[in-house]
């Protein structure tokens, strides 16, 4: 197999593997490719996220205990569900990060996704399970009702600081979107960088929640059934555990080596047969190594005479591939006769 690996965020130009003993030239990524700007953008956001979410979890913990509401407990567990879920982002972006060594070759960028797979699960039962037990609990028990102006003060408090951190998130979507010259919501669906996947989602969860909250308090304060106040927290469960469900099965996916989407792949096919030499691509192979890491293998025929041979080959296949997809760090051309 003959390689040509992109150069990683910041690493240096190594040498080519061989194929059949001749050199395929190129370099390998000197990292697992979560380095750059993109890394530290959503090293920002989750730091934007998570300062938010520890003082709304206080603050709601507080109303909540004042105002007697069930719905107010539970956006509480909710915020410290979201506080967790971005200290685990963090600490995937900080692993993950880490250069290649002789044990991870690829470098660790899939750790990113290890540790948002735990952050899903934290808010899938630390705060899904909490809003729905806790809903259930002040429908059949009841509950105390206290005062719930301090409850109203704190969600509007909290609306505004989730709007901030989800407009942070939002810019960095449209960021992303905008390098790729594709939609926001494509790119949104697509993406490999789960940690503004992540905080993207539970930002827009944890304005829902808002609502249901108020509405739930409003609906009790007015009608003097707890009712609604369970049943706004039972609504709250319900969207975390949705949420929770699409992290998981996301990260799921990624770390068990998930490819690019069909689009990009034949877009990778397109510029392989425009190579000067190769006469045929008989198939092309892709997984993310990292949010910002990619890894393409291609079996393709080269024409007999061509000028460089695979060497040459794998050396422009590397330029342009890096050019127009800034995310592969890794390419590899493997010389295999076609069957036709």
């Amino acid at each position: 197999m003959s390689g040509a690996g992109g150069s990683g965020a910041g690493g240096s130009r190594a040498g080519g593997s061989r194929a059949g003993g001749s050199r395929a030239g190129g370099s390998r990524a000197g990292g697992s490719g979560a380095g750059g700007s993109g890394a530290g953008e959503s090293t920002g956001t989750v730091v934007v996220a998570g300062a938010a979410n520890v003082a709304i979890a206080a603050a709601k913990a507080v109303a909540g205990l004042v105002s007697g509401s069930a719905a107010m407990l539970s956006e509480a567990v909710h915020s410290l569900a979201d506080t967790l879920t971005e200290v685990f982002l963090f600490v995937g972006l900080r692993r993950g990060a880490r250069p290649a060594d002789a044990e991870h070759q690829f470098g660790h960028g899939r750790a990113s996704y290890l540790w948002a797979l735990l952050g899903a699960f934290g808010t899938l039962v630390l705060g899904a399970g909490f809003a729905l037990t806790h809903g259930v609990q002040t429908i059949i028990g009841g509950e105390q009702t206290g005062d719930p102006l301090p409850s109203y003060i704190v969600l509007a408090v909290s609306f505004v600081m989730e709007s901030v951190s989800l407009s942070r998130a939002v810019r960095q979507l449209r960021g992303g979107a905008t390098r790729w010259r594709i939609p926001v919501l494509r790119y949104f669906r697509r993406t490999p960088d789960t940690v503004v996947k992540a905080v993207t989602l539970e930002d827009t969860a944890a304005l829902a929640g808002l609502v249901f909250a108020a509405v739930g308090l409003a609906a009790t304060q007015l009608t003097g059934s707890p009712v609604w106040d369970g049943a706004a927290s039972i609504a709250i469960g319900l969207l975390l555990a949705v949420v929770a469900v699409f992290l998981v099965r996301a990260n799921v996916s990624l770390v068990l080596g998930e490819a690019t989407p069909e689009p990009l792949r034949e877009a990778i096919r397109i510029e392989l047969e425009g190579l000067p030499g190769v006469s045929d691509v008989i198939e092309v192979l892709t997984m993310y190594l990292g949010p910002r890491s990619l890894l393409v293998v291609a079996r393709v025929e080269f024409a007999g005479g061509a000028n460089g041979g695979p060497e040459a080959a794998a050396e422009e296949a590397e330029r342009r591939l890096r050019s127009r997809f800034p995310l592969i760090t890794h390419v590899f051309l493997d010389p295999t006769p076609s069957e036709r």
